[in-house]
Protein backbone atom coordinates (compact mmCIF):
# COMPACT_ATOMS: atom_id res chain seq x y z
CA UNK A 1 0.00 0.00 0.00
CA UNK A 2 3.42 2.46 0.73
CA UNK A 3 4.53 2.00 -2.94
CA UNK A 4 0.89 1.82 -4.58
CA UNK A 5 0.51 5.47 -2.45
CA UNK A 6 4.24 6.93 -3.38
CA UNK A 7 3.40 6.02 -7.16
CA UNK A 8 0.35 7.37 -7.56
CA UNK A 9 1.57 10.52 -5.98
CA UNK A 10 4.81 10.95 -7.99
CA UNK A 11 2.21 10.17 -10.64
CA UNK A 12 0.32 12.83 -10.19
CA UNK A 13 2.96 15.84 -9.67
CA UNK A 14 4.50 14.71 -12.56
CA UNK A 15 0.86 14.95 -14.52
CA UNK A 16 0.40 18.35 -12.61
CA UNK A 17 3.97 19.29 -13.82
CA UNK A 18 3.23 18.37 -18.06
CA UNK A 19 -0.26 20.65 -17.71
CA UNK A 20 2.11 23.50 -16.21
CA UNK A 21 5.01 23.07 -18.41
CA UNK A 22 2.34 23.10 -21.55
CA UNK A 23 0.64 26.01 -20.44
CA UNK A 24 3.91 27.77 -20.54
CA UNK A 25 4.81 26.60 -23.93
CA UNK A 26 7.82 24.13 -22.83
CA UNK A 27 7.87 20.09 -23.15
CA UNK A 28 6.87 18.57 -20.14
CA UNK A 29 8.55 15.82 -18.32
CA UNK A 30 6.14 13.02 -19.64
CA UNK A 31 6.25 14.14 -23.04
CA UNK A 32 10.36 14.25 -22.85
CA UNK A 33 10.46 10.67 -21.54
CA UNK A 34 7.71 9.24 -24.38
CA UNK A 35 10.20 11.16 -26.76
CA UNK A 36 13.14 9.19 -25.46
CA UNK A 37 11.77 5.46 -27.08
CA UNK A 38 12.67 7.15 -30.25
CA UNK A 39 14.69 10.25 -30.47
CA UNK A 40 18.37 10.86 -29.07
CA UNK A 41 18.05 11.33 -25.54
CA UNK A 42 20.45 12.18 -22.86
CA UNK A 43 22.23 8.40 -21.85
CA UNK A 44 23.44 9.30 -18.67
CA UNK A 45 20.21 9.33 -16.54
CA UNK A 46 18.79 6.13 -18.76
CA UNK A 47 21.44 4.04 -18.11
CA UNK A 48 21.96 4.95 -14.46
CA UNK A 49 18.66 3.99 -14.40
CA UNK A 50 19.10 0.53 -15.64
CA UNK A 51 22.01 0.02 -13.83
CA UNK A 52 19.99 0.56 -10.39
CA UNK A 53 17.68 -1.76 -11.63
CA UNK A 54 20.42 -4.69 -12.26
CA UNK A 55 20.86 -4.78 -8.56
CA UNK A 56 17.66 -7.37 -8.79
CA UNK A 57 18.98 -9.26 -11.22
CA UNK A 58 21.34 -12.10 -11.70
CA UNK A 59 24.95 -11.39 -13.30
CA UNK A 60 23.40 -13.23 -16.52
CA UNK A 61 20.59 -11.35 -16.57
CA UNK A 62 22.79 -7.95 -16.35
CA UNK A 63 24.74 -9.29 -19.15
CA UNK A 64 22.10 -10.15 -21.20
CA UNK A 65 20.46 -6.82 -20.28
CA UNK A 66 23.02 -4.59 -20.58
CA UNK A 67 23.78 -6.49 -24.30
CA UNK A 68 20.51 -5.33 -25.75
CA UNK A 69 20.03 -2.28 -24.47
CA UNK A 70 23.76 -1.06 -26.38
CA UNK A 71 22.12 -3.67 -29.60
CA UNK A 72 19.53 -1.60 -29.78
CA UNK A 73 20.87 1.33 -29.43
CA UNK A 74 23.65 0.55 -32.32
CA UNK A 75 20.04 0.02 -34.28
CA UNK A 76 18.68 3.62 -33.01
CA UNK A 77 21.69 5.42 -33.90
CA UNK A 78 22.00 4.18 -37.26
CA UNK A 79 18.78 4.62 -38.47
CA UNK A 80 18.73 7.78 -36.78
CA UNK A 81 21.94 9.04 -38.75
CA UNK A 82 20.41 7.16 -42.09
CA UNK A 83 17.04 9.13 -42.27
CA UNK A 84 18.58 12.75 -40.83
CA UNK A 85 17.14 12.17 -37.27
CA UNK A 86 20.08 13.16 -35.48
CA UNK A 87 23.33 14.52 -36.18
CA UNK A 88 26.84 12.59 -35.48
CA UNK A 89 27.43 14.77 -33.00
CA UNK A 90 24.26 14.36 -30.73
CA UNK A 91 23.76 11.93 -27.89
CA UNK A 92 22.70 8.76 -30.13
CA UNK A 93 22.89 6.03 -26.52
CA UNK A 94 19.79 6.27 -23.83
CA UNK A 95 16.55 5.16 -25.78
CA UNK A 96 18.09 1.06 -25.75
CA UNK A 97 18.68 1.30 -21.52
CA UNK A 98 14.53 2.21 -21.16
CA UNK A 99 13.16 -0.15 -23.65
CA UNK A 100 15.20 -2.66 -21.48
CA UNK A 101 13.51 -1.20 -18.31
CA UNK A 102 10.12 -1.57 -19.66
CA UNK A 103 10.60 -4.84 -21.04
CA UNK A 104 11.30 -5.87 -17.34
CA UNK A 105 8.24 -4.30 -16.13
CA UNK A 106 6.20 -6.10 -18.59
CA UNK A 107 8.56 -9.49 -17.57
CA UNK A 108 7.60 -8.52 -13.83
CA UNK A 109 3.90 -8.77 -14.24
CA UNK A 110 3.30 -11.05 -16.65
CA UNK A 111 6.33 -13.79 -16.08
CA UNK A 112 6.94 -13.33 -11.61
CA UNK A 113 4.93 -14.18 -9.33
CA UNK A 114 4.73 -12.99 -4.98
CA UNK A 115 8.55 -12.14 -3.76
CA UNK A 116 9.98 -12.16 -7.12
CA UNK A 117 7.47 -9.89 -8.69
CA UNK A 118 7.65 -7.37 -5.76
CA UNK A 119 11.18 -7.40 -5.93
CA UNK A 120 11.14 -7.04 -10.29
CA UNK A 121 8.52 -4.23 -9.78
CA UNK A 122 10.89 -2.31 -7.09
CA UNK A 123 13.70 -2.39 -9.49
CA UNK A 124 11.95 -0.98 -12.00
CA UNK A 125 10.30 1.74 -9.99
CA UNK A 126 13.51 2.64 -8.67
CA UNK A 127 14.69 2.83 -12.16
CA UNK A 128 11.94 5.34 -13.27
CA UNK A 129 12.12 7.07 -10.09
CA UNK A 130 15.41 8.21 -11.06
CA UNK A 131 14.83 9.24 -14.57
CA UNK A 132 11.72 10.91 -13.78
CA UNK A 133 13.72 12.76 -11.07
CA UNK A 134 16.08 13.78 -13.81
CA UNK A 135 13.00 14.74 -16.42
CA UNK A 136 11.34 16.78 -13.53
CA UNK A 137 14.30 18.58 -12.30
CA UNK A 138 15.05 19.80 -15.98
CA UNK A 139 11.29 21.36 -16.63
CA UNK A 140 11.30 23.03 -13.18
CA UNK A 141 14.89 24.43 -14.06
CA UNK A 142 13.00 25.89 -17.31
CA UNK A 143 9.60 26.61 -15.25
CA UNK A 144 11.79 28.97 -13.05
CA UNK A 145 13.10 30.60 -16.28
CA UNK A 146 9.85 31.53 -18.23
CA UNK A 147 7.87 32.03 -14.95
CA UNK A 148 10.36 34.30 -12.82
CA UNK A 149 11.20 37.12 -15.01
CA UNK A 150 12.55 39.40 -12.20
CA UNK A 151 15.61 37.73 -9.73
CA UNK A 152 16.63 38.64 -6.42
CA UNK A 153 20.02 38.53 -6.68
CA UNK A 154 21.15 41.84 -5.27
CA UNK A 155 18.88 40.92 -2.10
CA UNK A 156 21.57 37.30 -1.34
CA UNK A 157 24.47 39.02 -2.76
CA UNK A 158 24.09 42.00 0.18
CA UNK A 159 23.04 39.46 2.50
CA UNK A 160 26.67 37.49 1.39
CA UNK A 161 28.87 40.32 2.53
CA UNK A 162 28.06 39.36 5.73
CA UNK A 163 30.32 35.98 5.03
CA UNK A 164 32.97 38.08 3.34
CA UNK A 165 32.07 37.58 -0.19
CA UNK A 166 32.57 34.03 -0.52
CA UNK A 167 31.67 33.30 -4.11
CA UNK A 168 34.53 36.40 -5.41
CA UNK A 169 37.11 35.27 -2.79
CA UNK A 170 37.05 31.27 -3.94
CA UNK A 171 36.89 32.44 -7.65
CA UNK A 172 39.63 34.23 -7.73
CA UNK A 173 41.45 31.41 -5.77
CA UNK A 174 40.37 29.46 -8.01
CA UNK A 175 41.13 31.57 -11.20
CA UNK A 176 45.25 31.50 -9.65
CA UNK A 177 45.08 27.12 -10.10
CA UNK A 178 45.26 27.62 -13.59
CA UNK A 179 43.37 25.49 -16.27
CA UNK A 180 43.99 21.79 -14.60
CA UNK A 181 42.18 23.38 -10.81
CA UNK A 182 39.45 24.93 -13.00
CA UNK A 183 38.95 21.47 -15.12
CA UNK A 184 39.59 19.13 -12.21
CA UNK A 185 36.83 20.83 -10.08
CA UNK A 186 34.82 20.97 -13.45
CA UNK A 187 34.26 17.73 -13.80
CA UNK A 188 33.33 16.51 -10.61
CA UNK A 189 30.72 19.12 -10.31
CA UNK A 190 30.02 17.99 -13.48
CA UNK A 191 29.80 13.90 -12.76
CA UNK A 192 28.09 14.47 -9.43
CA UNK A 193 25.32 12.06 -10.92
CA UNK A 194 27.79 9.32 -11.30
CA UNK A 195 29.47 9.84 -7.89
CA UNK A 196 25.70 9.14 -6.62
CA UNK A 197 25.51 6.25 -8.71
CA UNK A 198 28.65 4.70 -7.37
CA UNK A 199 27.64 5.24 -4.05
CA UNK A 200 24.51 3.58 -4.22
CA UNK A 201 25.38 0.50 -6.29
CA UNK A 202 27.67 0.02 -3.49
CA UNK A 203 24.75 0.20 -0.84
CA UNK A 204 22.48 -2.01 -2.95
CA UNK A 205 25.10 -4.90 -4.13
CA UNK A 206 23.65 -7.05 -1.72
CA UNK A 207 19.57 -6.68 -3.20
CA UNK A 208 20.28 -9.66 -5.77
CA UNK A 209 21.59 -12.28 -3.13
CA UNK A 210 19.10 -11.18 -0.36
CA UNK A 211 16.55 -10.20 -2.10
CA UNK A 212 15.36 -7.27 -0.27
CA UNK A 213 16.34 -3.42 -0.41
CA UNK A 214 17.72 -2.01 2.90
CA UNK A 215 15.66 0.18 4.57
CA UNK A 216 17.36 3.13 3.50
CA UNK A 217 19.47 3.86 0.40
CA UNK A 218 21.50 7.51 -0.65
CA UNK A 219 18.43 7.34 -3.68
CA UNK A 220 16.32 7.91 -1.59
CA UNK A 221 17.44 11.01 -0.24
CA UNK A 222 18.89 12.04 -3.97
CA UNK A 223 15.35 12.08 -5.30
CA UNK A 224 13.82 14.06 -2.50
CA UNK A 225 16.10 16.66 -2.29
CA UNK A 226 15.37 16.92 -6.36
CA UNK A 227 11.83 16.87 -5.99
CA UNK A 228 11.60 19.52 -3.36
CA UNK A 229 14.08 21.25 -4.11
CA UNK A 230 13.14 23.53 -7.10
CA UNK A 231 9.69 24.83 -5.26
CA UNK A 232 12.28 27.01 -3.39
CA UNK A 233 13.79 28.40 -6.43
CA UNK A 234 10.13 29.68 -7.51
CA UNK A 235 10.06 31.46 -4.09
CA UNK A 236 13.43 32.71 -3.73
CA UNK A 237 14.27 33.15 -7.58
CA UNK A 238 18.43 33.73 -8.15
CA UNK A 239 20.37 33.00 -10.66
CA UNK A 240 24.08 33.43 -9.07
CA UNK A 241 27.03 35.89 -9.47
CA UNK A 242 28.25 34.99 -12.78
CA UNK A 243 25.15 35.33 -14.06
CA UNK A 244 24.01 38.60 -11.95
CA UNK A 245 27.60 40.12 -11.79
CA UNK A 246 29.83 38.39 -14.58
CA UNK A 247 29.28 37.61 -17.96
CA UNK A 248 27.69 34.84 -17.68
CA UNK A 249 28.31 31.49 -18.19
CA UNK A 250 27.78 28.59 -21.61
CA UNK A 251 26.07 31.57 -23.38
CA UNK A 252 23.04 31.32 -21.28
CA UNK A 253 23.00 34.47 -19.58
CA UNK A 254 25.62 37.07 -20.85
CA UNK A 255 27.32 40.65 -19.77
CA UNK A 256 24.25 42.14 -21.19
CA UNK A 257 21.57 40.93 -18.57
CA UNK A 258 24.31 41.88 -15.36
CA UNK A 259 23.66 44.19 -12.62
CA UNK A 260 27.42 44.67 -13.02
CA UNK A 261 29.93 43.08 -14.13
CA UNK A 262 32.34 42.69 -11.00
CA UNK A 263 32.69 38.89 -10.79
CA UNK A 264 35.06 37.53 -9.37
CA UNK A 265 37.63 40.34 -8.89
CA UNK A 266 35.43 43.12 -7.04
CA UNK A 267 32.99 42.36 -4.73
CA UNK A 268 29.41 44.75 -5.66
CA UNK A 269 28.59 47.93 -3.47
CA UNK A 270 26.69 47.75 -1.16
CA UNK A 271 23.37 49.52 -1.41
CA UNK A 272 19.81 49.22 -1.16
CA UNK A 273 18.87 45.62 -2.70
CA UNK A 274 15.62 45.76 -5.00
CA UNK A 275 13.98 42.87 -7.73
CA UNK A 276 16.17 42.90 -11.58
CA UNK A 277 15.35 41.71 -14.35
CA UNK A 278 16.83 38.88 -16.25
CA UNK A 279 16.03 36.58 -19.34
CA UNK A 280 14.14 33.36 -20.04
CA UNK A 281 16.81 31.13 -20.12
CA UNK A 282 18.90 30.83 -17.06
CA UNK A 283 17.42 28.76 -14.57
CA UNK A 284 16.39 30.25 -11.39
CA UNK A 285 18.38 27.20 -9.48
CA UNK A 286 20.46 29.18 -6.64
CA UNK A 287 19.04 29.21 -3.59
CA UNK A 288 18.91 26.54 -1.85
CA UNK A 289 22.23 24.98 -3.58
CA UNK A 290 21.19 21.58 -4.42
CA UNK A 291 24.93 20.48 -5.63
CA UNK A 292 25.78 21.26 -1.76
CA UNK A 293 22.91 19.37 -0.75
CA UNK A 294 23.28 16.39 -2.70
CA UNK A 295 26.96 16.45 -2.01
CA UNK A 296 26.54 16.32 1.65
CA UNK A 297 24.19 13.61 1.07
CA UNK A 298 27.10 11.50 -0.49
CA UNK A 299 29.28 12.80 1.99
CA UNK A 300 26.78 11.08 4.84
CA UNK A 301 26.21 7.84 2.86
CA UNK A 302 29.91 7.20 2.55
CA UNK A 303 30.77 7.27 6.32
CA UNK A 304 30.42 3.33 6.85
CA UNK A 305 31.96 2.32 3.37
CA UNK A 306 35.37 1.11 2.61
CA UNK A 307 38.22 3.51 3.14
CA UNK A 308 38.64 4.46 -0.27
CA UNK A 309 34.75 5.23 -0.86
CA UNK A 310 35.18 7.57 2.27
CA UNK A 311 37.45 9.75 0.91
CA UNK A 312 36.24 9.43 -2.31
CA UNK A 313 32.66 10.95 -0.67
CA UNK A 314 35.01 14.04 1.34
CA UNK A 315 37.11 14.58 -1.85
CA UNK A 316 33.75 15.12 -3.46
CA UNK A 317 32.38 17.01 -1.23
CA UNK A 318 35.09 19.55 -0.82
CA UNK A 319 35.06 19.94 -4.55
CA UNK A 320 31.62 20.80 -5.13
CA UNK A 321 31.76 23.38 -2.30
CA UNK A 322 34.88 24.52 -4.42
CA UNK A 323 33.16 24.58 -7.71
CA UNK A 324 29.79 25.96 -6.79
CA UNK A 325 31.53 29.34 -5.34
CA UNK A 326 34.63 29.29 -7.23
CA UNK A 327 32.38 29.01 -10.44
CA UNK A 328 30.51 31.51 -9.35
CA UNK A 329 27.00 29.44 -9.95
CA UNK A 330 26.07 30.25 -5.78
CA UNK A 331 26.27 32.39 -3.19
CA UNK A 332 27.98 31.33 0.28
CA UNK A 333 24.70 31.69 2.06
CA UNK A 334 23.24 29.53 -0.45
CA UNK A 335 25.59 26.84 0.45
CA UNK A 336 24.35 26.99 4.31
CA UNK A 337 20.95 26.99 3.10
CA UNK A 338 21.65 23.65 1.49
CA UNK A 339 23.11 22.03 4.20
CA UNK A 340 20.19 22.65 6.55
CA UNK A 341 17.89 21.31 3.59
CA UNK A 342 20.16 17.77 2.92
CA UNK A 343 20.56 17.16 7.05
CA UNK A 344 16.57 17.99 7.38
CA UNK A 345 16.03 15.80 4.55
CA UNK A 346 18.31 13.03 5.46
CA UNK A 347 17.07 13.05 9.22
CA UNK A 348 13.17 12.82 7.87
CA UNK A 349 14.00 10.09 5.50
CA UNK A 350 15.63 7.91 8.20
CA UNK A 351 12.73 8.68 10.86
CA UNK A 352 10.51 7.36 8.39
CA UNK A 353 12.09 4.05 7.84
CA UNK A 354 12.78 3.62 11.74
CA UNK A 355 9.78 5.51 13.02
CA UNK A 356 8.79 9.03 14.22
CA UNK A 357 9.81 9.70 17.79
CA UNK A 358 10.88 12.56 19.78
CA UNK A 359 14.34 13.39 18.75
CA UNK A 360 13.09 12.50 15.14
CA UNK A 361 10.54 15.04 15.25
CA UNK A 362 12.63 17.52 17.42
CA UNK A 363 15.44 17.24 14.41
CA UNK A 364 13.10 17.52 11.79
CA UNK A 365 11.43 20.70 13.05
CA UNK A 366 14.51 22.69 13.98
CA UNK A 367 16.08 22.01 10.52
CA UNK A 368 12.83 23.29 9.25
CA UNK A 369 12.72 26.19 11.27
CA UNK A 370 16.57 27.43 10.76
CA UNK A 371 16.20 26.87 7.23
CA UNK A 372 12.90 28.98 6.86
CA UNK A 373 14.47 31.48 9.55
CA UNK A 374 17.76 31.54 6.50
CA UNK A 375 15.78 32.27 3.65
CA UNK A 376 13.53 34.75 5.49
CA UNK A 377 16.47 36.63 6.62
CA UNK A 378 18.31 36.86 3.29
CA UNK A 379 14.89 38.66 1.40
CA UNK A 380 14.10 40.53 4.28
CA UNK A 381 17.40 41.73 6.51
CA UNK A 382 19.93 41.84 3.49
CA UNK A 383 21.11 45.39 4.70
CA UNK A 384 21.37 44.73 8.49
CA UNK A 385 23.01 42.07 7.78
CA UNK A 386 25.74 43.81 5.71
CA UNK A 387 25.72 46.35 7.99
CA UNK A 388 26.67 44.50 11.21
CA UNK A 389 29.08 41.27 9.62
CA UNK A 390 30.95 40.66 12.57
CA UNK A 391 27.33 39.93 13.98
CA UNK A 392 25.08 38.19 11.13
CA UNK A 393 28.42 35.93 9.85
CA UNK A 394 29.00 33.99 12.71
CA UNK A 395 25.76 33.94 13.75
CA UNK A 396 24.59 31.88 10.09
CA UNK A 397 27.50 29.34 10.21
CA UNK A 398 26.30 28.87 13.87
CA UNK A 399 22.86 27.99 13.03
CA UNK A 400 24.32 25.72 10.53
CA UNK A 401 26.71 24.08 12.64
CA UNK A 402 23.42 23.52 15.24
CA UNK A 403 22.06 21.79 13.04
CA UNK A 404 24.71 19.76 12.30
CA UNK A 405 25.46 19.11 15.45
CA UNK A 406 21.48 18.25 15.94
CA UNK A 407 21.72 15.30 13.40
CA UNK A 408 24.23 14.01 14.76
CA UNK A 409 23.50 13.98 17.96
CA UNK A 410 20.62 11.99 16.33
CA UNK A 411 21.31 9.76 14.43
CA UNK A 412 24.13 8.85 17.19
CA UNK A 413 21.24 8.18 19.29
CA UNK A 414 19.51 6.19 16.71
CA UNK A 415 22.53 4.12 16.13
CA UNK A 416 23.68 2.94 19.58
CA UNK A 417 19.35 2.05 19.86
CA UNK A 418 19.73 -0.08 17.23
CA UNK A 419 23.16 -1.75 18.25
CA UNK A 420 25.12 -0.60 15.56
CA UNK A 421 27.45 1.74 18.19
CA UNK A 422 28.35 -0.19 21.31
CA UNK A 423 27.15 1.30 24.74
CA UNK A 424 29.95 2.05 26.70
CA UNK A 425 30.26 -0.40 29.82
CA UNK A 426 31.48 0.15 32.74
CA UNK A 427 34.85 -0.90 34.05
CA UNK A 428 35.12 -4.09 35.84
CA UNK A 429 37.31 -2.64 37.97
CA UNK A 430 35.59 -0.75 40.59
CA UNK A 431 36.92 2.91 41.74
CA UNK A 432 39.20 2.85 45.25
CA UNK A 433 37.06 4.94 47.99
Amino acid sequence: MFWTAVGLAVLGFLVALEIAARRIGVEGPMTSQVKDLVYAPKPGPLYAGLALLMVVLTWRERLFAAGVAIGIDVVFALIRQAFGVAAPSEYFLGSGALWVILAFAVIAVTRRTGAERTLLLKGVGLAFLLIAGRKTGDTWLIITAKTRTMVLDPYVATADRALGDPSWLVGRMLEATGPVGNTVVQLVYAQLAVAAVVVALYQLRNVAAERRFPRHHLVRTFLVIGLLGPAFYMILPVVGPVFAYGPGASGTGGVEWALVNLWPHTPPALSTPHPMPYDGLTPRNCMPSLHTAWSIAIFIHTRRAPRLLRYAGTFWLVATLTATLGFGYHYGVDLLAGVVFALTIEGALRAQVRGWDRPATALVSYGTTVFAALLLSYRYLPVEMALHPRIWGPLLVLAMASVIYVYIRTTRLWDADAGQVPARQPSPHPEPA
